[in-house]
């Protein structure tokens, strides 16, 4: 039997896929994400979206201005596709130097995502134009007729857009963003090396049940939403293969209490704190920590042709609660997934 692991140094990793929200909330997100990670892709649904490199640079110096003091953590921007995303805009962000990708939002898919794509056939002088200048395309992989099922619609997806898409633009690469699915995974294999995929560390830890354990838990709803257990199973082993296609994101995305916790409750789950101790609990609980590093820390800059970190990071199997929650916006509470309970993993600094 293989001795336990009980202490795991690995290059600081970066977070390919996080919601800092903005204004006041990035006095709460920004110290989280800066504290864990080098860098992080940030989405760009704020209201209005940023749709232009230079609302991305606007956006980019409130986060700066955020950052804990001697941080050096890197926001690195995206620009919200839209309807009428120009082949001109694309052209500024990729000599913009720090946008690093263009994000889909199928139109009503997630939080802000109205005024989203209404048909893909819309942009494609933006998708010709980034596939030439190698700008990738982020994807929130849904479809969102209401007359296909919620757990079929990243399948769905896959079939009615993502294929013709790639089909049709044989040098755009692409990240299928936050997988949930078996299909996902097998798809993202097949693809090459264009295709990457980020994968959550709820969307490893948990199934559908979660959602339902003695209530309905409003702190594990997400979109997409969590899947059946072969599903999950489907996605830790994808993440823990070492196949250099599937790279940490952790989709963190905070809302506060009041809009969690409501009748039509918001879809979000916030890991940004403990984000690598939750990693390492499902790495650990498949036997592969030995992998972690690949997936956290070489696979996600290796695909957007970004040198690795250099600054080390501590993973130590020592226990460490999940603080109840964090003072938020208006006087609410954010609270982080796992609030109160106790992980068998704490982060430090090397």
């Amino acid at each position: 039997m293989t001795a336990a692991i009980n202490e795991l140094i690995l290059r600081q990793p970066d977070d390919w896929h996080i919601h800092l929200r903005d204004d006041v909330a990035l006095a709460v997100t920004v110290p989280h994400v800066a504290h864990q990670f080098a860098r992080a892709i940030i989405m760009p649904n704020l209201r209005p979206p940023v749709t232009t490199v230079a609302a991305a640079q606007a956006y980019r110096d409130r986060i700066l201005a955020a950052r804990p003091a001697g941080s050096d953590f890197d926001p690195l921007m995206t620009l919200y596709l839209t309807d009428t995303t120009s082949p001109e805009e694309i052209v500024k962000a990729k000599a913009s130097g720090f946008v690093k990708a263009v994000k889909l939002y199928p139109a009503g898919a997630t939080t802000n995502s109205d005024a989203g794509v209404s048909a893909i056939e819309k942009t494609y002088p933006a998708l010709a134009e980034m596939a030439a200048q190698g700008v990738p395309l982020l994807v929130h992989g849904e479809v969102t007729d209401p007359a296909v099922d919620l757990f079929d619609r990243e399948a769905a997806f896959i079939e009615q857009v993502l294929k013709p898409l790639l089909n049709k633009f044989p040098d755009l690469r692409v990240v299928f963003e936050h997988i949930t699915t078996a299909e996902a995974a097998a798809f993202v294999r097949s693809a090459g090396d264009r295709v990457g995929a980020t994968i959550t560390a709820h969307h490893l830890l948990y199934n559908r049940n979660a959602i339902f354990q003695g209530g309905v838990r409003p702190h594990y709803y997400c979109l997409p939403v969590l899947k059946r257990e072969r599903h999950r199973e489907a996605l830790v082993e994808a993440a823990t293969s070492g196949a250099k296609q599937f790279f940490l994101g952790t989709d963190s995305a905070p809302h506060a209490k009041l809009t969690k916790e409501a009748a039509c409750g918001c879809a979000g789950c916030y890991t940004a704190g403990e984000a690598l101790q939750m990693y390492a609990m499902a790495f650990d609980a498949a036997g592969a920590l030995d992998s972690l590093e690949g997936f956290a820390s070489l696979h996600g800059p290796a695909f957007y042709g970004l040198p690795v970190n250099e600054r080390k990071v501590v993973l130590r199997r020592v226990p460490s609660t999940v603080p109840t929650g964090y003072p938020y916006i208006n006087g609410d509470t954010l609270v982080p997934l796992e609030g109160g309970n106790t992980l068998p993993w704490s982060f430090a600094h090397v």
